[in-house]
């Protein structure tokens, strides 16, 4: 962002990757305490979370688990390590894309030196290393939370039930934010200073890549996963996780590919991109070096300080609910997340407060409590979102249970009315609840920020008004990952769960001969059974919170970023800005452009699971029998395993690059039009994501309901639910969530292609960036024709499916 003076025309460009860091070393907190002194100390309390989460693991490790279920819940992991290797090798094709566009930018049209080219470039594969190695952690942690949970409730007794969920979510969201802020802090703490906005723009650009590969992946995975499995129920009339179905396994592997390798490669990306844009709004928004570094030294503090807050909130929180419910027999197992929720937001908040008096209180004009004031409305939002999606999605709300009153009558028709009618309503209420939060943090960045912070008179300049408010934006969405451990763990809870029923049932436990010898104790069937369904619908419904809120960050953060775009577009907003409105053609014609991109993305990948979906079904029928006792052969489910990873990839891969190309297109036509197009995907991103997420949501804990409260299993009241879940699959595990990094990377990668061709334009190539444009979009159309049309369903297309036609004697 270039808040202070206007680039001349023989400044370089390069955008962020000419940032440099100010001496952190010179901030005088005391007479003992200085900024790398502190930062040094965050670090620390970084290494700590890495522990924590080691720790974590260990202690999951060490839990009893009965031989049986063990085995299953290694199946699962081995089928899910086999699909992220292959999405390893996927990212590191979509790498060789970015890794090109990089070269050409900074080397031959920047003509940075090629060490500082080599730099952006080795940073951007360790933010995608990151992405791929804290989803690697949560599939491990989650696959031995799953059976150490089934196992637990053998006793009857639901704490376990809750506590090891809970206990493996915060290993992940711990070690998620632990090495995100540890990365970032080496940066800050032992790279050059020059170097730092080379090192900063590659990670977050890899980053960005692993997310939103991960997340459009595992999304796609999991719900033809899903709908193969649930579908069988209506088909066959068996049970969802009956161990005759090959696809059981196949769903396990997709809980944690779409609801565990997906979110963790998210929440990384988010934290990582949203400190990247605070980062460069105080280097280039601030002109002075002294505060800019007492700033970065606070942002990073504020940070370390809020993951102890987190891991804080959590002790506290499990020691307090274990004295009120670990002796019961029945609780409600959304009580102790909801109260975690609120306690961390609390904490956090209050911490916040502390730290920020205490580090920024020489800064003038009272600038400590205000800085304060706004983050806290970002972590304020990170525990009322989740209770106003809550009322839309849990078991207990009455949205939900309007969607099973309407199936009972009106079957499944008035099923999907009434869960498209939750999703419509969420989006107001949530979308009131965003502007509430940032019009209160827009209000108060105009109590002195320009002056204080920014360096800025304080006239009626486009630039003095515009600066505090954007960069108090940035900080909401700081405010929003405050608690981001926390929001990460009950975003986790959820695939342990769901896994967690379906091991009980595969290990087929009840069956093994001497069960209640080998335990000790007369296992508690029955109970259990109810208990895991029961904790499965908690889980549902805090899945659902933590996506609003990821995707509220993206757009909040998005804003930041694209203020950056327009502010090296205009010179500072000193010229140009009358470009920026509905009277110029190109700036509307963008807006309605990204509306086109976001109904078609969502199209697109809900024609990938549809497909894969088919593919799956054809291929259960075909293989399962009802005949035996037996559970299916491990072939047969790995083989579901392996459609679901080829359609998974292939609409990736589509996906993918139909968004790489359009956005190097759109951003080349005219740079005004990239501007209302990234604004117009962030707009029409929001709202179709949490529409789509929380109507998934109402539909999915609606068919709870019927099988947990109501014991409907079987009936036509189940058949009416459990297709409207069917349809919510995609809705809230595919399209919506993937919406988020989709929308970052998108505005990331755009930082480097607005610049590129702006700078070819000013090169007097202008003719050649418009021909470039036309011939990207002509590449990018054919990925979003092929997304469709070479994606149908088309029985000869697949030749995993080739022994199912025959076997079935299937039309062509």
């Amino acid at each position: 962002m270039y808040f202070t003076e206007p680039r001349a025309a023989n400044q370089p460009h390069g955008g962020e990757a000419n940032l440099e860091l100010p001496d952190i070393s010179a901030v005088d907190l005391a007479d003992w305490l200085t900024g790398r002194s502190v930062l040094l100390v965050a670090l620390a309390v970084c290494f700590l979370g890495l522990g924590f989460g080691a720790w974590t693991y260990l202690k999951l490790k060490a839990l009893p688990v009965h031989p049986s279920m063990r085995q299953v819940s290694e199946l699962i992991f081995a089928t899910c390590k086999a699909y992220l290797l292959k999405q390893g090798q996927f990212l590191l094709i979509l790498w060789a894309f970015i890794a090109a566009v990089i070269v050409i930018y900074y080397k031959f049209a920047v003509d940075l030196a090629w060490g500082r080219v080599a730099i952006i470039i080795a940073f951007s594969l360790i933010g995608m290393a990151g992405s791929f190695s804290v989803a690697w952690f949560g599939i491990r942690v989650n696959t031995f939370a799953n059976s150490r949970t089934a196992h637990a409730s053998l006793r009857g007794k639901p704490w376990p039930i809750h506590a090891i969920p809970m206990r493996s979510g915060m290993s992940i969201g711990m070690v998620l934010i632990s090495l995100e802020l540890a990365l970032m802090l080496v940066i800050l703490l032992f790279l050059p200073g020059d170097i730092a906005g080379s090192c900063f723009i590659g990670f977050a650009v890899g980053e960005s890549l692993g997310a939103s590969a991960l997340r459009i992946a595992g999304g796609i995975f999991t719900k033809i996963a899903d709908i193969g499995s649930d579908l069988m129920k209506i088909v066959f009339k068996i049970d969802e996780d009956d161990p005759r179905n090959p696809g059981t396994i196949a769903d396990c592997t997709g809980d944690n590919a779409g609801d565990s390798v997906g979110p963790s490669a998210d929440g990384f990306e988010t934290y990582g991109v949203t400190g990247v844009a605070l980062v460069t709004v105080i280097l280039l928004g601030v002109p002075d070096a002294a505060v800019q570094a007492i700033l970065l030294v606070w942002i990073f503090t504020v940070r370390a300080v809020m993951l102890i807050a987190s891991v804080l909130s959590y002790f506290v929180n499990e020691f307090a609910c274990r004295r009120l419910l670990a002796k019961k027999v029945d609780f409600d197992f959304e009580t102790p997340l909801t109260s975690l929720v609120w306690l961390t937001s609390f904490v956090s908040i209050a911490l916040t407060f502390l730290t920020t008096a205490f580090m920024l209180r020489g800064l003038e004009d009272g600038l400590w409590w205000k800085l304060s004031v706004i983050i806290s409305f970002g972590t304020l939002a990170g525990a009322l979102i989740p209770e106003l999606v809550k009322v839309f999605t849990s078991t207990k709300a009455r949205h939900t249970r309007e969607v099973v009153t309407s199936s009972r009558e009106g079957g499944p028709s008035l099923n999907i009315l009434s869960g498209l009618i939750a999703g419509n309503f969420s989006a107001y209420w949530l979308g009131v609840a965003i502007v509430a939060l940032m019009g209160g943090a827009y209000l108060v960045s105009g109590l002195g920020l320009s002056e204080a912070l920014l360096g800025l008179p304080p006239d009626a300049s486009v630039l003095a008004a515009a600066a505090p408010a954007v960069f108090a934006f940035g900080l909401v969405a700081f405010g929003f990952l405050g608690m981001g451990p926390v929001t990460i763990a009950v975003d986790s809870y959820g695939p342990v769960t769901d896994n967690a029923q379906s091991v009980f049932e595969l290990s087929q436990i009840e069956r093994v001969p001497g069960v209640s010898e080998d335990l000790g104790y007369t296992p508690a069937w029955r109970q259990a059974k109810l208990m895991l369904e029961e904790n499965d619908g908690a889980g549902n419904t805090f899945k659902a919170t933590a996506k609003p809120v990821l995707i509220g960050t993206a757009v909040v953060g998005a804003t930041t970023m694209i203020f950056s775009i327009i502010m090296a577009l205009t010179d500072s907003l000193s010229s140009g800005v009358e470009n920026l409105s509905l009277v110029h053609p190109p700036f509307l014609l963008g807006l309605i452009l990204g509306g086109a991109v976001i109904y078609w993305f969502t199209g697109a990948s809900s024609q990938a699971v549809t497909t894969g979906a088919y593919r799956a079904v054809e291929y259960i029928k075909g293989h399962i029998n009802l005949g035996t006792a037996e559970a299916a052969s491990e072939k047969d489910s790995r083989r579901v395993v392996e459609i679901c990873t080829q359609y998974a990839q292939q609409g990736m891969l589509t996906i993918f690059l139909a968004i790489f190309f359009a956005t190097l297109s759109f951003a080349f036509i005219e740079p005004y039009l990239f501007i209302g197009y990234l604004i117009s995907i962030a707009l029409f991103g929001l709202y179709q994501a949490i529409f789509m997420a929380n109507a998934g949501g109402a539909w999915d804990n609606a068919k709870k309901i019927v099988e947990v409260d109501l014991h409907q299993k079987g009936t036509a009241l189940h058949d009416a639910t459990v297709i409207g879940d069917t349809v919510g699959d995609p809705f809230k595990d595919t399209s919506s969530v993937a919406l988020n990094p989709v929308i970052k990377f998108t505005t990331l990668f755009g930082l480097l292609a607005v610049e590129l061709a702006t700078m070819l334009n000013d090169r007097g190539l202008g003719v050649l960036v418009h021909l470039l444009a036309g011939a990207l979009f002509l590449v990018s159309a054919l990925f979003v024709w092929r997304s469709f049309y070479s994606m149908r369903i088309n029985l000869k297309a697949d030749p995993l499916l080739a022994e199912t036609v025959a076997e079935l004697d299937l039309p062509a």
